[in-house]
């Protein structure tokens, strides 16, 4: 698990599997595939922006290790600026004003993923 943050403004990233804790706050799922075996009910997700996750180009090239994470997370935040996707991203900094807000992923390295990424702009402001 990945913290930024503290207070209202606090950011975690935990694997979506991992049982719901009582401090997570909101709990936005940011993959854009829902996790296999995974009922519904269960995870507990309050939000599922898909418009905020990377292109399937991008998480091909990267997990094919084509490139570094640092290169990763740069394209990522580029693709972050399309309309599409900036605005999606500005409904999660408002969740994030409000209180603690987790990331879910079910990628098995969260801190090297672009549940990272995205925990770290938003927790940058």
């Amino acid at each position: 698990m990945t913290r930024h943050g503290g207070g209202a403004g606090t950011i975690r990233v935990r694997r979506v599997y991992d049982p719901p804790e009582p401090d997570d706050g909101v709990r936005v799922l940011v993959d854009r595939l829902w996790p296999r075996g995974l009922a519904k009910d269960a995870a507990q997700v309050d939000h599922w922006p898909k418009a905020i996750t990377p292109s399937t180009g991008l998480r091909r090239w990267y997990h094919a290790g084509e490139g570094s994470f640092r290169e990763f997370a740069a394209r990522y935040a580029a693709e972050l600026d399309a309309p599409e996707a900036a605005d999606a991203l500005d409904e999660v900094r408002e969740l994030v004003r409000r209180g603690p807000v987790t990331l879910l992923t079910a990628s098995r390295s969260p801190a090297a993923g672009h549940a990272a990424v995205l925990a770290r702009l938003l927790g940058a402001e």
